[in-house]
């Protein structure tokens, strides 16, 4: 059974609510190291986006703007501002040459380790606050399916 506006109790909202919160305080922390290193949260999302695509994914526009969630025309802006400040470049696919990948240059690699480090220090110190507040929400809708 599904759970309903009316199944939800005060501590439900609670659970939520803490869920909520903690996931902005990393988005936060994310926000502020992105922007410590010179570039938007934007930009980071699609460095981590382009080295972290599943195994069989090709780091195109498309498949990026898919992976971010936004719309072709906006990974097509995103790719350019990165491809002008030398973070990542455009190269014909080696199968179809009229596709183009999107890949990290060094400098773009640089800087996402940097983050990815300062990202996995901090989910240190903060995941299992984050962790705790999923198993309160989650454990709200175990017997209820």
């Amino acid at each position: 059974m599904a759970v309903t506006a009316r199944d939800l109790s005060l501590s439900a909202y609670r659970s939520l609510a803490e869920f909520r919160h903690q996931i902005r305080l990393f988005l936060r922390y994310s926000e502020e190291a992105a922007r410590a290193h010179g570039i938007e949260p934007q930009q980071h999302q699609l460095l981590l986006a382009i080295k972290g695509l599943p195994i069989g994914k090709l780091p195109t526009v498309g498949e990026l703007a898919a992976r971010l969630q936004i719309r072709h025309h906006s990974a097509v802006e995103l790719v350019n501002r990165m491809v002008e400040r030398g973070s990542v470049s455009r190269e014909p696919a080696p199968d179809d040459r009229r596709e183009v990948l999107i890949r990290l240059t060094p400098t773009g690699e640089r800087i996402l380790h940097e983050l990815s480090v300062q990202h996995q220090t901090e989910l240190k110190k903060t995941g299992p606050e984050l962790m705790k507040a999923l198993e309160a929400v989650l454990s709200l809708t175990k017997g209820k399916d």
